[in-house]
């Protein structure tokens, strides 16, 4: 299956979770948000949510400062 991640094609099992992927990619650090086609996904539901073939996800990291 292929997808984008952060501008970049991937080319991932299908039936993969955003955390799975995530945890293949080693990105799941704190303060990560992201977005799969313009939608934020909530942490709490990226166990469930499952790719699609065509995706496009984008890893937001919070960044502190003032």
């Amino acid at each position: 299956m292929r997808i984008q991640f952060n501008d970049e094609p991937l080319e991932c099992t299908a039936g993969l979770t955003l955390a799975a992927l995530l945890a293949q990619l080693d990105q799941g650090k704190a303060g990560a948000a992201l977005a799969v086609n313009q939608t934020i996904i909530p942490r709490d539901q990226w166990s469930n949510h499952l790719l699609r073939e065509g995706d496009t996800i984008l890893l937001f990291q919070a960044i502190a400062g003032g």
